[in-house]
């Protein structure tokens, strides 16, 4: 046995060791000095933001689009609220693209873009003039993405194709009419609310047979030829009730619609021809049949134009309360249709007139007619609504014309401070303003 053999074992081992550390130094130092000289880019990063999404822009009006509307232009939720606030400052509509363009919330770059589209005139003078430049309905293209079965569409996504919201109504009645199904593209052309340019953009699009089937088109003409009704009498539209247009072949629902028609956007009477030709619930068809027959009581007077004329005065208006005038009371003293409609809608909207001069602040109105009727006519406030701002109805916060751009913040402060002093220290409102509210909140003082 030989005694040197541990010992040479562990020699050889150390040696080994000692090797392989050396390796493992030279390959720390070496790998060093390769990193040091990398050089590494930083990835780009790129974002896509709602804003590089592309926008599919048709003509459009700026008074007709809802929040979601201008949402599918591009604008954020905040830029609508300050669009919409702002379109309530200027009247309730927007009278030009000038007018428009003012809008702090559209940029010079948005309005740009958007120019060319908006059916406006260029400025407030071709509005007072009546004398726009732009032809809103001429040509108009609907916004159509693809093929579609129109069954399936709802009434929104008529609107979405560029039907107003009365129009998109209509649509759906006729399909209804019709049992649910517009059948085909032939019985789509029938509806009266959709004109011959509208139709030719659609048919490519429409998944419908083209002609009706035949065993449907002889159970059409036998339901046509049972509702037919014959006039052979003459009538005054304006003396008619609802019952009377049904007499006349309208269905319930349509008489009901012919009669607010009337009463609600004529103010109780059609005017001429013209008048009734636009109700969109009588079509072409049903009003040449009817045109022979029409006595209108005032079809033979030159039509009204907008003049100031200060009519006798047959009312004694010192004893008439400006909460309690009528619109005929209105048109009596001198004011035009527009003018006494325009008194009557902002009242509604207050409430009732605290002082007097409330009434000059309707919205163009003739504004010496206006005075002279404040200065002779009274004024009762006692029934008009008053709240403290702790305890007003949020409804009624949200449509008043004085409070509804505060309202938010008013029931947002009055959850931790039912304290109306509190309260009108954080709402921080321009004493102008102030001034206006406080004249309908109860029992407080400047």
């Amino acid at each position: 046995m030989n005694p040197k053999l541990p010992f040479q074992i562990r020699k050889r081992q150390i040696f080994s060791l000692a090797i392989f550390g050396i390796l493992i130094i030279f390959s720390q130092i070496a790998f060093s000095i390769y990193k040091k000289n990398q050089h590494y880019e930083k990835p780009q990063i790129t974002f896509i933001t709602p804003k590089d999404e592309e926008i599919i822009l048709t003509e459009f009006n700026p008074n007709d689009l809802d929040e979601s509307q201008w949402k599918n232009l591009g604008f954020s939720e905040k830029q609508v609220k300050t669009i919409l606030k702002y379109k309530d400052i200027v009247g309730g509509n927007f009278k030009s693209k000038a007018q428009f363009k003012k809008c702090y919330a559209v940029s010079a770059e948005k309005y740009e873009s958007l120019e060319k589209y908006i059916l406006l005139p260029e400025s407030n003078s071709d509005f007072k003039n009546n004398q726009p430049s732009y032809k809103p309905y001429e040509k108009k293209k609907l916004n159509i993405k693809g093929k579609f079965n129109p069954d399936s569409y709802t009434q929104k996504d008529w609107e979405n194709l560029g039907f107003s919201e009365k129009q998109s109504a209509a649509i759906l009645k006729y399909k209804n009419y019709l049992g649910g199904s517009f059948i085909s593209k032939e019985k789509l052309r029938e509806c009266f609310m959709i004109n011959d340019e509208q139709f030719s953009q659609l048919s490519p699009y429409l998944i419908l047979p083209s002609k009706t089937p035949e065993n449907l088109a002889q159970k059409f003409e036998k339901k046509k030829e049972k509702e037919v009704v014959k006039i052979n009498y003459y009538f005054d539209p304006n003396d008619l009730n609802q019952e009377q247009w049904q007499a006349l072949g309208f269905s319930e629902k349509q008489a009901n619609v012919i009669v607010n028609y009337r009463e609600r956007n004529l103010r109780g009477s059609f005017k001429s021809l013209e008048d009734i030709q636009k109700c969109f619930m009588i079509s072409p068809e049903k009003f040449e049949e009817m045109k022979p027959w029409i006595r209108l009581s005032i079809a033979d007077k030159p039509k009204q134009t907008e003049e100031k004329t200060v009519v006798a005065e047959k009312s004694d208006f010192s004893k008439i309360n400006l909460n309690q005038i009528t619109f005929k009371q209105l048109q009596e003293f001198g004011f035009t249709e527009k003018d006494s409609a325009g008194i009557l809608a902002f009242r509604k909207k207050l409430g009732g007139f605290i002082n007097k001069q409330q009434l000059l602040e309707t919205y163009e109105i003739d504004r010496a007619l206006g005075e002279k009727l404040i200065y002779v006519a009274k004024l009762d406030n006692s029934d008009v609504p008053k709240y403290s701002l702790a305890n007003a109805p949020e409804d009624w916060l949200k449509k008043h014309p004085y409070f509804r751009y505060s309202a938010d913040r008013i029931i947002f402060y009055r959850t931790s401070y039912p304290d109306d002093k509190k309260i009108w220290k954080y709402l921080k409102m321009k004493p102008e303003y102030e001034e206006k509210m406080r004249l309908y909140i109860i029992n407080d003082k400047l």
